[in-house]
């Protein structure tokens, strides 16, 4: 199974940066009210000093609404709903642990948080525009149809897990008590929203997994039993390559080389995006290349690491899964 943002959202939203988190063997049971409480109270403190639609990370989202022809007052962003939801109410339902600390993190940070569960979803999963023939399952167990060009979620059997992109999830990959494995993805548009999904990543995967380098405090009973597998398994970035380190870009040529990505035309902003990231590329000889990704690992402390990539020329991504595939020693 993929998931990936198709090139149209990339070029239409160059400032979006994604996290993605794959985590097996939930424990749908065990408490996690501390957590919940620490995340809403920072909401709060937030809150008082204005509403949410004054925070960046909303008026971020509103204008990426306001692109896609939506009235950004009448749909907004999962996490602004959740927002005007706690100020209103004063606290969230609760309705399974790892959907409350998503929720809980979406409320902290006014980013928003999708957890899907990977059972239901049928195929690769894309953020892409709808043909219109998609069809959604709402929370309440009503059939829709996206409208043509509407952003959504879009797994190959021809479902839709989310309405106009981040405004509603469907019901048909909602989490639910027997869910034993979830995809968790985070998308933000505001200036710094890199370093903010990696901090979001981080704090979703506190609970399990090997680290290769210190970190924080060894994690609660409670934290290990929810996510015995939940670890930072998959941290991308803006296209071309991984937001927090640069693409991977070998001599060989691997999808898209940097030359021929600086001779594509492109407006001034996409160029200086482009070129920021160019610099940070990880690139060179295979060697090279290999310690720079242990170099990786052991500063952010992932399990493991999954190159991400899209193209046009299937042929060109089939060549760079097999060289990837050989630098990480599988066949």
């Amino acid at each position: 199974m993929r998931f990936h943002h198709s090139p149209h959202v990339w070029s239409t939203f160059p400032e979006l940066s994604c996290g993605v988190l794959h985590a097996t063997g939930l424990d749908g049971t065990v408490e996690v009210g501390h957590r919940l409480d620490r995340y809403a109270d920072t909401a709060r403190a937030r809150l008082a000093g204005g509403p949410e639609s004054g925070f960046p990370e909303i008026q971020a989202w509103r204008r990426a609404f306001g692109r896609m022809g939506l009235a950004p007052t009448r749909y907004r962003c999962a996490a602004e709903s959740l927002l005007r939801r706690l100020r209103r109410d004063g606290e969230l339902p609760r309705l399974h642990p790892l959907v409350d600390l998503g929720n809980a993190l979406s409320l902290a940070y006014a980013v928003p948080v999708a957890v899907l569960d990977l059972a239901r979803i049928g195929g690769d999963l894309t953020v892409c525009r709808a043909t219109g023939a998609e069809t959604y399952l709402t929370l309440g167990g009503e059939t829709e149809q996206p409208e043509p060009g509407e952003v959504v979620f879009a797994d190959a059997a021809g479902e839709a897990h989310s309405r106009r992109w981040t405004h509603r999830q469907s019901g048909a990959s909602a989490v639910r008590a027997g869910t034993d494995e979830v995809l968790v993805v985070i998308e933000a548009m505001h200036a710094g929203g890199a370093a903010t999904v990696r901090r979001m990543l981080a704090e979703l995967a506190r609970g399990g997994g090997r680290q290769r380098r210190r970190g924080p405090p060894a994690p609660s009973r409670a934290d290990a039993a929810l996510a015995p597998c939940l670890r930072n398994r998959v941290c991308t970035g803006n296209k071309p390559g991984f937001r927090h380190a640069g693409p991977v870009v070998m001599d060989n040529g691997l999808l898209e080389p940097v030359q021929a990505a600086r001779s594509a035309p492109r407006t001034p902003r996409q160029q200086e995006y482009l070129e920021q990231t160019a610099a940070r590329a990880i690139s060179g000889p295979r060697a090279q290349v290999e310690r720079q990704l242990a170099e990786l690992l052991d500063r952010t402390g992932a399990a493991e690491l999954v190159a991400c990539g899209s193209t046009f020329d299937r042929a060109a991504l089939a060549v760079s899964d097999a060289e990837l595939a050989a630098l990480f020693g599988r066949p």
